[in-house]
């Protein structure tokens, strides 16, 4: 038997080292040993040679397992990501998703939900796209600068890749609680209210974005 972890990041703020460090865990605490990782940093938006995904499959055979961190690690959109898992199925691959146990193909009802997450995570993905590009799109139209603005810290901080994200959810008039909701799901580690808070706080072209009553 052969375990493979499979890790891909998309984003400047998130870290292959983070979710190695998490497979390994997870091997260690099932006493599994993890024989070889696919490591890609690459948008999910590249095809399926440049994520190394049918390298991956070439790899695994019957009896095999391959770890990922979640199941939007795997694939860009819901239908390519159930025929991923179909292709593992149908070698009789065992498929775990460590943040996701519920979804591992050797939990129950794991195939219909699998086709649940699949959806729901395609849909968010779309639908940040959409906001995002309408948010800055009104920006600009009302002569805005957008961007960072001149003298902030060069330190790369969590929420930093998500910028452009977070001022375009404020000019669509979305509050704090519902942009930490948007954007967590993202992120190598979740964020507190406060962190979020903090974060536009301190930028003084979010701040004055917020509207009139949050804090």
């Amino acid at each position: 038997m052969t375990v493979i972890g499979y890790i891909r990041v998309s984003t400047e703020n998130q870290d292959l080292g983070k979710q190695r460090h998490l497979l390994l865990e997870y091997a260690y605490q099932q006493k599994l040993s993890i024989d070889e990782f696919i490591e890609v940093e690459i948008s999910s938006r590249k095809n399926q040679r440049e994520r190394r995904i049918t390298e991956l499959i070439d790899k695994l055979k019957s009896g095999d397992v391959l770890i990922v961190a979640e199941l939007s690690r795997l694939g860009r959109n819901m239908l390519e990501t159930l025929n991923l898992i179909s292709a593992l199925n149908e070698k009789e691959v065992q498929l775990i998703f460590v943040r996701q146990p519920e979804l591992s193909t050797t939990a129950s009802h794991a195939q219909l939900l699998l086709a649940i997450y699949s959806y729901f995570a395609q849909s968010e993905r779309e639908f940040i796209s959409m906001r995002t590009k309408q948010g800055l799109a009104a920006a600009k139209a009302r002569g805005q600068q957008l961007g960072r603005p001149k003298g902030s810290r060069n330190r790369q901080r969590p929420l930093d890749s998500f910028r452009d994200q977070i001022e375009a959810y404020l000019h669509s008039g979305l509050s704090i609680a519902s942009i930490r909701k948007l954007i967590n799901p993202h992120l190598e580690k979740t964020l507190s209210y406060n962190s979020f808070k903090y974060y536009i706080h301190n930028d003084s072209q979010l701040k004055p974005l917020l509207e009139n009553g949050q804090s």
